[in-house]
Formats: structure tokens, C-alpha cells, sequence
């Protein structure tokens, strides 16, 4: 299952998966960022592991450090961004009823669909 999955931003990796859950380990090295993007099948609860990130929650930027989270509702617009020079490690926990990585709409995508 721990399979990594290398990304322009860093990596991810699926830690354990149930029927309406799955959980990732995301690296996000300094300067990287994920597309803008929506999920119409699932909500996504984040973890700062290490580092700080600067999250993107519809209209509001957020900024947080080790040991805080969010919660992302199902359809609400969302990014990740590591604007420090140091890595990121967030522990990301889908759930719903369609956990695929094809439950995608990108926005604002510097990476053609990654």
C-alpha cells in the first residue's frame, strides 16, 4: 500500500485506506504548491506534521505551523503552499463516498493537470 507517488511539488504517499477514508503523507518541498482545485465526492481533513503551510480555504488564506489543522468541506475551492525555505509534511485524511484521485476540478493549475 506505501506506495510514493512523486509530484512537481514534492511527493505523496497513501499510509491506510477503508472504505470511505483514505489517508496520505504529503511532502511539499520549500517553494512548492498543488493546483487550486475542488472535490465534488469528498471532504479532506489536514495535519501539519512539520513545517508551516499556507492554505488557501475559498476566499481566506490561513497560515499554520506544527500541530494545527483544517478541515476542507466537500466543494469548497482549496490550496496547499510551502512559502518557507524548509519542508512540509501534512498528513491529509479524505472521506466519502468516492475517494479517487479523479474527483479533481483544477484552477489556476501550473502544472497541466498534476
Amino acid at each position: 500500500m506505501n506506495s510514493i507517488v512523486e509530484k512537481p511539488w514534492g511527493y505523496f504517499e497513501i499510509l491506510k485506506s477503508g472504505k470511505k477514508f483514505l489517508v496520505k503523507k504529503l511532502f511539499i518541498k520549500p517553494g512548492g504548491m498543488l493546483s487550486l482545485q475542488t472535490h465534488e465526492h469528498r471532504s479532506e481533513h489536514w495535519i501539519v506534521a512539520q513545517g508551516e503551510v499556507e492554505v488557501t480555504l475559498d476566499k481566506k488564506t490561513i497560515n499554520l505551523v506544527e500541530n494545527e489543522n483544517i478541515y476542507i468541506p466537500q466543494g469548497a475551492l482549496h490550496r496547499i503552499a510551502n512559502k518557507s525555505a524548509n519542508d512540509l509534511i501534512i498528513i491529509e485524511m479524505w472521506y466519502g463516498e468516492i475517494l479517487d484521485e479523479n474527483d479533481i476540478t483544477r484552477y489556476d493549475n501550473n502544472f497541466n493537470k498534476i
